[in-house]
């Protein structure tokens, strides 16, 4: 078995893994009691959550995201790069018969993914504030997605480089339910009871 196909295996594996580990996350969060919000409804909920996954999050929906329209930007080019590395994943093992312009997209959206990393990865490090709040899960989760989308570049640019790109998926796949790369878990949650709570209120909506 070579090298490249032994790795292939080891993405199953480790996706098994991080679906049962996002299932246990997810069983666990669930199994918190609601508590009821008796407050009489002046809105409408619905409407509340849908903004909430909609025009809520436009960068100038926040006043945080305003002011740091920069931020926000490479925070968007980065997790596209991550949703691009994703679907890289999901169709390498025909890597070497799909079209030309399909392969430069991949190459050119991994890479600003990547390049989103880097520069997150340096503001943490640079910028005294993110620097007070940021701990080493911080950068060890995003070095790891930064060098899964570098090496998702590496397997588009050349396809010798599939069994690394393998091996990190596997790594960062793993990682999910374990790191904070589990707040891909948790955002949906936030989002929903957010639109809920201020929809409720009629703020939202």
């Amino acid at each position: 078995m070579s090298a490249t196909a032994l790795w292939g295996w080891m993405v199953l594996i480790a996706l098994g893994i991080s679906v049962g580990g996002v299932a246990w996350r997810l069983r666990g969060l669930l199994a918190r009691p609601l508590r009821p919000d008796r407050s009489p409804a002046r809105g409408s909920a619905w409407r509340g959550i849908l903004y909430a996954f909609t025009m809520g999050m436009m960068p100038w929906a926040k006043e945080s995201t305003r002011q740091h329209l920069l931020p926000y930007l490479r925070g968007v080019l980065f997790h596209v790069g991550i949703f691009a590395t994703l679907a890289s994943l999901a169709v390498s093992p025909w890597r070497l018969s799909l079209p030309a312009p399909l392969a430069v997209g991949g190459l050119v959206l991994t890479g600003i993914g990547a390049a989103g990393g880097v520069i997150g990865i340096l503001m943490r490090i640079f910028d005294e504030r993110l620097r007070a709040l940021s701990h080493p899960d911080d950068y060890a989760a995003v070095a790891l997605v930064t060098a899964w989308q570098a090496a998702g570049v590496a397997f588009w640019a050349d396809p010798r480089w599939m069994a690394v790109f393998y091996g990190l998926s596997a790594l960062t796949l793993v990682a999910i339910p374990v790191t904070k790369i589990r707040h891909c878990i948790y955002f949906f949650f936030s989002r929903f009871f957010f639109g809920l709570f201020y929809g409720r209120r009629a703020v939202l909506g």
